[in-house]
């Protein structure tokens, strides 16, 4: 049963000048909101300095984009389907750029957290749909082309975030991290209301009982994990961990036969997709842990400044953005489980070697020990993508694109969680601690994506949908 409205109809993406201006909108807004995941970590140190805060507490800045990111993901995708990805996407720019401006003239901790909550739900708004608003910009012929792209704009905006805030804290003070967005927002703004493709649009109804589901469960997982890394009560810990089981059990049951489940767990049955979505986990758990550590580690253990450690991070994304334009050509004639093992082997490699680096290293073992960080990362990044899409049936690409998101933000979620478990054993030593369990997180993913050469197909199953009022 078709379950999509007919009133737009469809075209083969767009052409000219609109194409352009599509393309150029889906970059910024993709490009900011991948962009705040990580650019205020190089600024943590400064932040808590300025607002009076401990370490552990400001990593709060980021853990609470990540978390508004986590929980609205998902539902704001299926409503993209009910109400057009358009209609999202704009609210979603409208939000983040208004966030953004709260951010930026924050006078606490907790006034800027809660800025940071808003600003992740708009980044959530255009994250959720910018892929699938890619499959009506670009013609058929160039799709894979725009979904690749699309791809290393997130990967090397995330990595660059260190970079671009170094550049940023070395003309003025912190909050112009969060203010320099505020015009590229009304820009994308502008230019989605102007270009942006209407969609056809499903005649399903917003399953608000999944919803709250699905909020509940990735909500009180990261709640739980963050109450845990700051030594709270052990009841309100497992509590939490205990109502995001329980959460997650009733959602899983509550998708199984439906015809566009929230949380896609048919695709789970697809071993392929389902040791490709545990890899993505666990990649991104290890750059959310470097990526919050190397800060710290460079400043508070190695003694360089703000601006010198943005630098010294810069190789990162330098070598990502060289890495994964080659990974894709290749993952056209090898395994993409290869790839993406050999990748996070690398990767695992170089922060190894970070973590064991001497007192006193120079400039040049760090920035070498970097490129190998990013060159790893990003031969990886490519092919699992491939991997993930290509296991998935065409008619369900959204729900594999929905679970690329989520896979990437719970990760770096999970990572900057255990940041601060790091620093509650130690202070001193917390930042190494947290590039060697990164270095693990990343060999396991190592293994986990080799393991997928054992993978076989798996045949789809039909069953009749269930209605869910």
């Amino acid at each position: 049963m078709d379950t999509m409205s007919d009133s737009v109809p469809e075209e083969d993406g767009l052409r000219g000048p609109r194409l352009a201006s599509a393309v150029t909108t889906i970059v910024i807004a993709v490009g900011m909101a991948s962009l705040d995941t990580s650019i205020a970590n190089t600024a943590l140190p400064t932040i808590a300095a300025d607002l009076n805060a401990s370490p552990a507490d400001s990593v709060w800045v980021v853990n609470a984009y990540q978390l508004a990111l986590v929980v609205s993901l998902l539902p704001f995708a299926s409503l993209g389907e009910i109400i057009g990805y358009r209609r999202v996407y704009v609210w979603g720019v409208a939000v983040f750029t208004v966030a953004s401006l709260l951010c930026a003239l924050s006078w606490s901790l907790e006034t800027l957290t809660a800025a940071r909550i808003v600003q992740g739900f708009g980044a959530s708004g255009i994250m959720s749909v910018n892929t699938a608003l890619i499959r009506f910009i670009y013609p058929s012929r160039s799709l894979g082309r725009g979904v690749g792209n699309n791809a290393l704009v997130v990967a090397v905006s995330t990595a660059i975030g260190p970079t671009i805030a170094a550049g940023i804290l070395s003309l003025g003070t912190w909050q112009w991290l969060f203010a320099v967005n505020v015009p590229l927002g009304l820009i994308a703004f502008a230019l989605a209301l102007r270009v942006l493709p209407d969609t056809r649009r499903a005649t399903h109804r917003f399953d608000i009982g999944s919803a709250a589901l699905n909020a509940a469960t990735f909500g009180c997982l990261i709640f739980g994990i963050g109450e845990a890394t700051h030594s709270a009560n052990l009841i309100t810990t497992l509590g939490a961990l205990a109502v995001a089981f329980l959460s997650g059990g009733a959602l899983i049951y509550r998708q199984l036969g439906q015809q566009a489940p929230m949380l896609p767990v048919d695709l789970y049955r697809r071993p392929m997709f389902a040791l490709s979505s545990l890899t993505s986990l666990c990649s991104f758990t290890a750059q959310g842990l470097a990526f919050v550590a190397l800060p710290f580690y460079f400043q508070t253990v190695l003694g360089f400044n703000a601006v010198e450690t943005g630098l010294l991070l810069t190789p990162w994304p330098v070598m990502t953005a060289i890495a994964a334009p080659i990974a894709g050509p290749l993952s056209d004639r090898f395994p993409p489980a290869i790839l993406g093992g050999i990748g996070l082997a690398i990767l695992g490699a170089g922060l190894a070697l970070i973590a064991t680096l001497p007192a006193h290293p120079d400039i040049t073992g760090i920035v070498w020990r970097m490129m190998i960080c990013g060159a790893g990362f990003g031969f990886f990044q490519s092919p699992n993508l491939k991997a993930i899409m290509s296991s998935a049936p065409a008619e369900r690409s959204g729900g594999a694109s929905g679970i690329v998101a989520t896979s990437r933000l719970v990760g770096q979620a999970i990572g900057v969680a255990l940041v601060a478990l790091c620093f509650g054993i130690s202070m001193r030593n917390g930042p190494s601690l947290a590039l060697t369990a990164a270095a693990v997180f990343s060999t396991a993913g190592s293994f986990v994506s080799f393991s997928r050469l054992a993978a076989k197909p798996v045949k789809p199953v039909r069953r009749a949908a269930k209605r869910i009022d």
